[in-house]
């Protein structure tokens, strides 16, 4: 073989393992720029990956079920908010899953992990835990070894789909999985037979009381003395341009409105002038229905008379005795309804129910 054929041969050769090299070098290339696109930049605070509920909020369109769960990427060492107003999961409103662990969870760390589902359901979940006998809401510095995770099932919205009922348990079993923890979960079915039935009794009961105080034909009441009224009665102007009376624990009672829809305002209530008021009352929220509708008229009626006004229903009929009667036997027969369900107006579950 002459000097010239080895010469190719060698370039060749070279050639060859040139190009295994370079194709070696691309494919590493490539796989460093997948790990760096999926993998997280924030530790899990439990089970170390995962991603941040940050990050599912700003790539996700759409929230889903994936393989990995979402959690906060603030540390725990930082604050964690834990609602302390939240209701705890109650079976007749809820889809509730139970969770059980070997080694007790601090209640800080369970929140990180959970607010990935509170991303996926907005104001339906709740979550409890299991301390001296009962359930009870998780305090900051609480830790548990049984937890309850809770899908509100009925609302005024009406019930939840079986295809959301479905994907909250596998969001809650996958972070059962990654956790360690054993699983109870109810049969979906029944849980929302059951919350079918319910919700069909909440809407027969679904009712809101209401009159007004209407002025003589093109006169207007002044905005200042519709103001004093209500403060001297002891409503206050909210943000939803309503004005409000609070019982102790802040729960309304009965509110004060512009019967036209106009939102109050302090800056413009010097100025307003409502040819018609509005006394509403939400029956299955409020508390001693009997006590409230009878604190309203009332006051209806001190309103009527301060300004000069009438008393109607919805019908621009005259509010008079008869019609009284009738709403009285309205309210009975409601109230009735409902506590022969459990669920006293005003009460956690006729709150969350009515919601």
């Amino acid at each position: 073989m002459s000097e010239f054929q080895m010469g190719l041969l060698i370039i060749g050769a070279l050639v060859i393992v040139g190009v295994f090299a370079y194709n070696k070098w691309q494919e590493r290339r490539a796989s460093r720029s997948t790990d760096e696109a999926f993998k997280s930049r924030h530790a899990d605070v439990l089970m170390g990956g995962g991603r941040s509920a940050s990050q599912s909020a700003e790539t996700d369109e759409q929230p889903r079920i994936e393989p990995g769960f979402a959690v906060r990427s603030a540390p725990a060492a930082r604050g964690t908010e834990i609602k302390a107003d939240v209701p705890l999961p109650h079976p007749r409103t809820d889809y509730v899953i139970e969770m059980a662990a070997e080694e007790a969870i601090s209640a800080v760390s369970l929140y990180e992990a959970w607010a990935g589902i509170e991303h996926r359901f907005p104001r339906r979940t709740r979550l409890g835990g299991w301390s001296d006998g009962q359930w009870v809401l998780m305090r900051p510095e609480g830790h548990y070894e049984k937890f309850r995770a809770a899908l509100q099932l009925v609302s005024r919205q009406g019930v939840v789909s079986e295809a959301q009922v479905l994907e909250f348990r596998s969001t809650v079993e996958t972070l059962a999985a990654r956790l360690g923890l054993t699983v109870a979960s109810p049969e979906m079915r029944d849980a929302l037979d059951a919350a079918r039935a319910l919700d069909g009794i909440c809407a027969e009961a679904d009712i809101q009381i209401a009159f007004h105080v209407v002025a003589d034909s093109g006169a207007t009441f002044p905005g200042t003395k519709v103001r004093a009224a209500a403060e001297a009665a002891g409503l206050t102007l909210g943000g939803d341009g309503r004005f409000t009376l609070l019982d102790e624990q802040g729960q309304e009672l009965y509110a004060l409105s512009d019967r036209s829809g106009l939102a109050f305002s302090p800056a413009t209530m010097k100025d307003a002038t409502p040819q018609a008021l509005t006394l509403s009352m939400d029956v299955p929220r409020a508390p001693e229905t009997q006590r409230t509708f009878d604190a309203m008229l009332r006051f209806g009626k001190h309103l009527a008379n301060l300004l000069a006004g009438g008393l109607v229903d919805d019908n621009n009929q005259p509010l008079d005795e008869r019609a009284v009667s009738a709403i009285n036997i309205q309210l009975a027969a409601v109230r009735r309804s409902l506590e022969e369900q459990g669920i006293a107006p005003g009460s956690v579950l006729a709150l969350r129910l009515f919601s």
